[in-house]
């Protein structure tokens, strides 16, 4: 088989001893302790970066995807290394797993960049893992192609289909409300997730597994299979005889090209049409800021004119990914916005986005995924709205909102904190009626707290109990991308920045409208320059670690909560 002669193998990055030869010979010694014959320490190295953790049960099937891999790279004729990373499980990550992504990004940017591999692939699933091994494999930037764990399945309890985790929440606003009793939510709680993978709906998960297939980084077809279906084994060996033939015959496409405007315009009009997690803007700011390409979000209002909802799948709809799958999956979905994309964005084998969407497929399922001109929702799915206490934007989900509050002026509910909102939301004498606006402060970026998904602030119990499933609310924070509501979120710059955000008292009035993509605080100028000369954000003093790394570093949403010194200059 052919050599090529930009695959270095075990040659490549070798540690200083200050002796070439003898850095050659020493690692070779230990590699063979490991059992690796001549010709196999002859080939191409092609790292696996793996996010194993048995905390993260999102990466329950990553073993077997793993051994996968390694066919596919043997079989093309390769050598697959396999190597850890920090992992990171949603729902096990104290305070949030948004805190420690970058930490993850820097794990795999220096582990690529440290360890011989002439290519990589990354496999991950959870909500920022994704996002993670994308900015940290960009920065890297090697031959890379992206691997996910797979949404999965559902179940059903007394006749109702469950899936996680948007049935998670609506069950839980059932039991806040006393509609179901304990015992009935504890058994409801073990049918919610029943089988390894992501969540069952297009949460943040399914949104950037989309995102990695349109940004080029996996093979088309990839994102919407099932963590239980074979199918999911199979892309998995797949890619990697693809990637590693592509290392072999010196071709394929690499990161920072692969990343680019087009690229980018094409994942806001795949957000928009699968009615995506409000978390992807801020992972898609983060990832193209690695390659220096700052995120338009006058251009992503402007296509949310021109692209409708057309994946009814919760929290936007009633189906699951599994549906989705099976109705023609992703592709199915770009062949029906065929006109509004850039097809000559390419993938990592080379091959453009016009040459897959030629490809005839078989069965679409209409109830699953729209078309064009009978959408789900006519309007996109996510806006970006700015006014006086959002000078940089907030984000609201209008396909998961409720109409009637698109365009109000109402009175704020303001909770100075997370600990403040949780000791006093569920009292009996709390002065809130549903047609308040509740604000959350201090759950930002630079907050204590570290940007958690309390931005889904709970309807206070007493409105809750009168039937009260909906109410505006606005944070500086985010939510689960599988979360609904009318929640305004990500408001830059945030309260512990001393943004004007932080000077809303309860009592004032804020005016929302969707149609103008506005979120004014109804305030004079005057009054609103005097409030801010008083500000005096509380601010939690962090001594040590990469804690303290983080508050100090760590930008607003709109740059993606990147570090500062991470991002494309």
């Amino acid at each position: 088989m052919k050599k090529t002669k930009n695959a270095l193998g075990i040659k490549g990055k070798l540690t200083q001893y200050g002796d070439k030869e003898f850095s050659l010979f020493i690692r070779k010694s230990f590699l063979r302790s490991a059992g690796y014959s001549d010709d196999a320490l002859n080939k191409p190295i092609v790292g696996i970066c793996a996010a194993q953790s048995d905390y993260n049960t999102c990466h329950g099937n990553i073993n077997s995807l793993i051994e996968s891999v390694k066919r596919g790279i043997l079989s093309a004729g390769g050598l697959p290394m396999l190597f850890p990373t920090i992992s990171l499980g949603e729902i096990n990550c104290y305070p949030t797993s948004l805190v420690y992504r970058n930490l993850m990004s820097m794990d795999v940017e220096e582990m690529i960049g440290a360890q011989p591999m002439d290519g990589c692939i990354l496999i991950g699933g959870c909500d920022k893992t994704v996002p993670a091994q994308l900015m940290g494999a960009t920065s890297a930037n090697i031959l890379t192609a992206q691997l996910v764990t797979g949404p999965m399945s559902t179940d059903n309890f007394k006749g109702e289909r469950l899936g996680a985790c948007t049935d998670c929440r609506s069950n839980w606003m059932k039991y806040r409300s006393g509609l179901i009793n304990k015992i009935e939510i504890t058994e409801i709680e073990k049918h919610l997730a029943t089988t390894h993978g992501t969540c069952a709906v297009m949460g943040t998960a399914s949104t950037m597994a989309c995102i990695s297939e349109i940004l080029g980084l996996m093979l088309p077809g990839s994102a919407t299979i099932p963590s239980t279906h074979s199918d999911r084994l199979r892309i998995s060996e797949q890619t990697a005889y693809s990637l590693t033939s592509l290392i072999i015959n010196k071709k394929g496409i690499f990161p920072k090209k692969l990343i680019n405007q087009k690229s980018i315009e094409n994942a806001m009009v795949v957000i928009q049409a699968i009615g995506g997690s409000t978390n992807a803007l801020i992972h898609l700011a983060a990832i193209a800021g690695r390659n220096k390409i700052p995120l338009d979000y006058k251009k992503f209002n402007a296509i949310a004119k021109k692209i409708p909802v057309l994946i009814n799948l919760k929290p936007s709809g009633d189906f699951y990914m599994q549906d989705f799958h099976a109705a023609g999956g992703l592709l199915a979905l770009l062949k029906e916005l065929k006109k509004y994309l850039h097809l000559d964005t390419k993938f990592f084998n080379e091959k453009n986005l016009g040459f897959y969407l030629k490809k005839k497929i078989n069965y679409i399922d209409n109830k699953v995924i729209k078309s064009i001109k009978r959408p789900l929702y006519s309007d996109g799915g996510l806006i970006y709205l700015y006014g006086n206490i959002a000078p940089r934007g907030a984000l609201l989900k209008i396909s998961a909102g409720s109409k009637k509050f698109f365009e109000v002026k109402a009175k704020a509910f303001v909770f100075d904190s997370i600990e403040e909102m949780s000791k006093k939301i569920d009292r009996q004498d709390l002065d809130v009626n549903e047609n308040d606006i509740l604000v959350l402060k201090n759950i930002g970026p630079k907050s204590p707290t570290g940007m958690p998904e309390s931005g889904y602030i709970p309807i206070p119990k007493k409105l809750a109990k009168k039937g009260v499933k909906d109410m505006i609310r606005i944070s500086d924070g985010r939510m689960s991308g599988s979360a609904f509501g009318t929640v305004v979120l990500h408001v830059s710059p945030d309260a512990a920045s001393f943004g004007p955000f932080a000077i809303i008292e309860t009592g004032d009035f804020i005016k929302l409208s969707v149609k103008n993509r506005k979120i004014e605080l109804c305030l004079s100028d005057l009054e609103i320059s005097k409030r801010l000369k008083k500000l005096k954000v509380p601010k939690k003093k962090i001594e040590r670690g990469y804690q303290k790394l983080y508050h100090e570093h760590v930008l607003q949403a709109d740059l993606g909560c990147d570090f500062d010194f991470l991002i494309g200059k």
